[in-house]
């Protein structure tokens, strides 16, 4: 199989609660608490620093964002969650529109991120719960992987992915330096194929 990568990537709209998803696809979305670094990890692998907007507030994002990427599928970025200021009402719409969209048939895959550094949190386990109800395949990916020493960060990822309850491995990211860039992307043109054989065969 080619190698695959990003030559073409933009912002493409937002949709919120009520809103009209995009349909077709294939959408590849990323989910995980806020501050774990979504936003920096998509403008990290399509390599421009200002697609995905990086809130300084987190919690506040409460929109669904669609990335066109190689005008072929979406990278969507999805709401992060667990930011303890958020409103009993924001934390209610925020649970209505994610499940909305993962049972709305429109997702291929999730990348579900987890922060290598620290355990996974209650919201962790019940976002992955969530996922796997909803039956959407999904890979963890573990963030902020260059704050490890490089011989530490796989046991770290796989300890947590273990500790989140999913099969015991995680693919190690750093948006700062692009470590595991090749990895994800090599991910992602698999999930593109497979997604490719399955419309064939449909």
């Amino acid at each position: 199989m080619d190698r695959f990568d990003i030559k073409k990537a933009a912002f493409d709209t937002s949709v919120g609660l009520g809103g009209k998803f995009i349909e077709g696809g294939p959408q590849i979305a990323m989910v995980g608490r806020s501050n774990v670094g979504k936003s920096s990890l998509i403008n990290s692998l399509c390599r421009n620093s200002k697609l995905a907007r990086i809130s300084a507030s987190p919690g506040k994002t409460r929109l669904i964002n669609y990335f066109k990427i190689n005008d072929s599928f979406y990278l969507v970025d999805l709401p992060g969650y667990g930011y303890a200021k958020v409103s009993k009402t924001e934390q209610e719409s925020w649970g209505k529109l994610m499940e909305s969209y993962l049972s709305s048939g429109n997702v291929s895959h999730i990348f579900m991120l987890i922060d290598i550094r620290h355990e996974p949190t209650a919201a962790d386990k019940q976002m992955l719960e969530w996922i796997i109800y909803y039956g959407v395949p999904y890979t963890l990916v573990a963030t902020k992987a260059d704050k490890l020493a490089r011989s530490k960060r796989q046991q770290a990822a796989n300890a947590n992915a273990k500790l989140l309850g999913a099969p015991p491995y995680a693919l190690c990211y750093s948006a700062e330096n692009g470590d595991g860039r090749e990895e994800l992307l090599s991910r992602i043109g698999a999930i593109l194929a497979d997604n490719r054989q399955k419309k064939n065969n449909a």
